[in-house]
């Protein structure tokens, strides 16, 4: 790209949360600038760590390996649950009439009856804290008419995200089906979709004990939802946000735990823990080595960009601006003093402009090495001149002209 180099001096980074392989043992390996690190100790066969702004992986154990993820399912119901509260399609206050396909559910549920009225918010509470598959189900014909047309919008969904190992039988993961399937690559996938673009799932999978009314034909009875996520009451160094429980027989226990420390967001995927314990004690284990060997860099005062002059169009200039913030995961500690900026943009630009259009690059260097970069793009339409533009222009510097001569222009 033709352009104009900006050199900008070095900035500063945060402290936060390292790329890693697969290990052929319990242990999952991590590279490092000094070499191998033998990294964190597991007892589950999958497992993945993942930076939530980012998205970048920082450690993994056969993380694409495909298995039933029981009621971490419901974390791409809550997705479209979510995707349809944003759309304006269903409210938080919205009434659900319980259908006989939801009571009939079984495995983890709130005792919904045939008939019974809830709420969306309340199925919400009832899906993430205690896991409702009645919840789900109800709220899966809510959102999609009936549970088949919800799950092919689970489907749909989960391949926009790039999960390319997943294929959704249910809404709540109940489903002893073997292509009932997804990886722990693709659970964090979805769980930072949720976290990320829905950030207030976590007013609801903070909560620890709370309770609802059920209203039915034998009269209003409190019913206490207590929550699945037993890492909300262990003793961690980070605060834990979520997200989601599951086990059955077959897919024994799995869990995706999300936490945040120092601005850094993390998301532990676990799928087939040896037992009950084991997801939370290799969630932590995972947890902690995140934060202890990651930093996150975040550029909160980018440089101020100019307006660039526009040929032929009908404003003479162009207002500019970055198409998203700049984040970069240090995986072995990186020193961010260092971190230096180079601005280019284009040089010669043309009428027609649309916003959007990129038209420079702002680029990251770290010890001389390009860590990244963020478009700078249009941040407004610029159409071309006509003649009338033209003549207006023209009429306008004959006038200039005469102002400056100190005589008077006539038309």
């Amino acid at each position: 790209m033709a352009g104009i180099l900006v050199m900008m001096g070095p900035v500063n980074g945060y402290a936060g949360a390292g790329n890693s392989k697969i290990a052929e043992s319990g242990r999952i390996t991590a590279e490092t600038a000094a070499g191998a690190d033998p990294g964190p100790e597991i007892t589950a066969p999958s497992a993945i760590l993942m930076e939530a702004s980012t998205g970048t992986v920082i450690c993994e154990k056969n993380a694409d390996e495909p298995r039933n993820p029981a009621s971490v399912t419901k974390i791409m119901t809550l997705i479209l649950i979510f995707d349809a509260l944003q759309s304006g399609k269903i409210h938080l206050t919205d009434e659900v009439v319980t259908s006989a396909h939801a009571k009939s559910m079984g495995g983890s549920q709130v005792f919904l009856e045939e008939g019974e009225i809830q709420t969306v918010e309340t199925l919400i509470k009832c899906i993430v804290i205690a896991s409702g598959n009645d919840a789900s189900v109800a709220m899966a014909e809510f959102v999609g008419g009936d549970e088949g047309t919800f799950v092919k919008m689970m489907n749909e969904r989960a391949k926009g995200l790039g999960m390319e190992h997943t294929k959704f039988i249910d809404c709540c993961g109940l489903t002893n089906s073997p292509e009932h399937v997804t990886t722990a690559r693709d659970i964090a996938l979805m769980s930072r979709e949720l976290i990320t673009k829905y950030p207030q799932i976590t007013n609801y999978t903070t909560i620890w004990m709370e309770n609802i009314t059920h209203v039915t034909k034998q009269g209003s009875k409190e019913f206490g939802l207590s929550n699945t996520n037993k890492l909300l009451k262990m003793s961690t160094n980070f605060e834990v946000t979520g997200l989601k429980t599951g086990s059955t027989s077959i897919a024994k226990y799995c869990l995706s735990a999300t936490a945040k420390k120092d601005g850094v967001e993390l998301i532990a995927a676990i799928m087939a823990a040896p037992d009950y314990k084991a997801r939370f004690k290799d969630a932590v284990t995972l947890l902690n080595y995140g934060y202890g060997n990651c930093r996150l860099y975040k550029d909160e005062t980018p440089p101020e960009l100019p307006k660039l002059p526009v040929n032929g169009g009908k404003e003479p200039e162009v207002e500019l601006s970055y198409g998203e913030p700049f984040t970069y995961l240090g995986l072995h500690g990186e020193d961010f003093s260092g971190m230096e900026r180079e601005l280019m943009l284009e040089e010669d630009v043309n009428a027609p402009v649309k916003a959007g259009d990129r038209l420079g690059t702002l680029s990251y260097r770290l010890n001389g090495e390009e860590v990244g970069n963020v478009p700078v793009i249009a941040a407004q339409n610029v159409d071309t001149a006509g003649f009338a533009d033209y003549m207006k222009w023209m009429t306008g510097w004959w006038r200039m002209k005469g102002e400056e001569a100190g005589g008077t222009f006539h038309r």
